[in-house]
């Protein structure tokens, strides 16, 4: 595509040598016909103005003019009344163009129109773009000079405070501005805060099982120096007995809704969790992240607000408004804030500001949490959708880890295989995954499913529940 350039032309750069004998206009010909010949102006594409180029090369206009002269000759160039000077379209690179390798066989996909169940996505379509492009305006128009030099690793003192309050309000945190760090979404703020331990002498850490399974989360640990530990979860949330004899001292936990299994760390596990913290001296990595979003009960606080001096506490707007944003923030426990804000700054020197002005605009007009209460209803309603699609066409299948966020787990019947199905629905334009992907043995039993609903439409979700109900009979290991 080229370059459509209002107001002055575009620069261009050519190279004139003065010491050699051959005249310049005779170097300018040749390095523009080089330059189209080679693709480095594409067809189509601007030349600057006789007059620009001039000033830049310090000749005389009258030397561009008769350059381009001759170009316009041979059909490099070509020009009309009142238009800029481009490459013509006919120009071609002289030198061929290589082959393109042929693509590697990309892996069975959904066909277009495919339903999609994938976990962990919100509805992209609902992002609030007009309440975005006020708070981005908002966050200009407000923003002091200096705001726009590099500024404090930890974030924009203003998002900082609107977080600190967000975290106190409505997570039960304890959180104050000066230990929060902004952070580039979840991904970051564990590989800062796992960085941060591997310097303290902590090499192993636990994760829940099943869990991050074997993909980002884990390549990440494993660049941070860590070894992951896998510890069991069951109905109650991750199995404490199991943690204190796996002898680590950092564990990475979701509490209010656990990953994948979507089960909440009961009050006695809680406090058996805080407790082995304290006892160990121990740090705990809470991912905090879709605690938004809850339907048949009432919220579940943090459990940093239990120990918030071993815990840190990572939220992010991954899945509240988009993943895109890549916005994310970690509440630090104070022996660690200074350490964590060091390795913040040694990682980018910061997050973006225009966006974290936004976001701070976003949560403290109001907006933030008019878009979380309207996504509240649309996700209870796709969720009731599930339920009563699953219900009419596959019976046998059970749902759990439906009070909270937007995926739940299919128990599938005795005898149905969990890559059979997957298989099955897939060749049916659907697209599902198994829980054996978030295992640490990737283990295929019992066979279950992870049903992301969060950006399907209710009509989808209908479709995609009549394609499991007929292949689940018909999938048998």
């Amino acid at each position: 595509m080229s370059i459509e350039w209002a107001g002055l032309g575009p620069e261009l750069l050519i190279a004139l040598d003065r010491d050699r004998p051959e005249p310049l206009r005779t170097q300018l010909e040749n390095a523009l016909r080089e330059a189209i010949r080679t693709g480095r102006l594409a067809s189509g594409e601007r030349l600057p103005s006789s007059r620009a180029l001039s000033r830049q090369l310090g000749t005389s206009r009258g030397l561009v003019q008769d350059a381009y002269t001759q170009l316009y000759a041979e059909g490099y160039l070509i020009a009309r009344g009142g238009s800029a000077t481009r490459v013509a379209p006919q120009a071609r690179p002289a030198r061929p163009t290589p082959a393109p390798r042929p693509a590697a066989p990309a892996a069975p996909g959904p066909r277009p129109g495919a339903v999609d169940f994938a976990a962990g996505v919100p509805d992209l379509a609902a992002f609030p773009r007009t309440d975005w492009a006020w708070a981005v305006r908002e966050g200009l128009r407000t923003a002091p000079n200096a705001a726009f030099d590099y500024g404090d690793p930890r974030g924009a003192e203003e998002l900082r405070q609107v977080l600190a309050g967000y975290a106190r309000r409505v997570r039960a945190a304890a959180a104050e501005a000066d230990r929060i760090v902004v952070c580039a979404g979840f991904a970051q703020g564990l590989a800062i805060a796992l960085r941060v331990l591997v310097r303290a002498g902590v090499r192993r850490v636990a994760f829940e099982d099943p869990g991050y399974g074997d993909g980002a989360t884990m390549a990440a640990a494993r660049w941070a120096g860590v070894d992951p530990v896998p510890v069991p979860v069951d109905a109650q949330g991750i199995d404490v007995r199991a943690l204190h004899a796996s002898d680590v001292r950092a564990v990475v936990v979701t509490p209010a809704h656990q990953w994948p299994t979507g089960v909440v760390l009961s009050p006695r596990r809680r406090q058996a969790l805080a407790a082995w913290a304290e006892r160990r001296g121990a740090m705990i990595v809470e991912d905090d992240y879709d605690a938004e979003f809850r339907y048949d009960r009432d919220p579940v606080g943090t459990l940093q607000g239990l120990v918030p001096d071993h815990v840190i506490l990572i939220g992010t707007v991954s899945k509240s408004l988009a993943p895109a944003l890549r916005l994310g923030w970690m509440v630090c426990p104070p022996a660690l804030a200074a350490e964590l804000a060091g390795e913040k700054r040694l990682a980018d020197r910061g997050s973006p500001l225009v966006d974290q002005l936004a976001l701070a605009a976003l949560m403290e007009s109001g907006r933030f949490d008019r878009h979380l209460r309207r996504m509240r209803g649309v996700y209870r309603k796709r969720r009731e959708a599930l339920v009563a699609g699953l219900a009419a066409h596959a019976p046998a299948v059970h749902l759990t880890g439906l009070a909270a966020g937007f995926h739940a787990v299919a128990h599938l019947p005795a005898g149905a295989g969990e890559a059979a199905v997957i298989a099955a629905a897939r060749t049916r334009g659907v697209s599902l995954y198994g829980m054996s992907t978030y295992r640490a043995d990737r283990a295929p039993a019992p066979p279950r499913l992870v049903l992301g609903f969060g950006n399907l439409t209710e009509s989808a979700i209908r479709r995609g529940t009549a394609v499991i109900g007929d292949v689940v009979g018909g999938a048998r290991d």
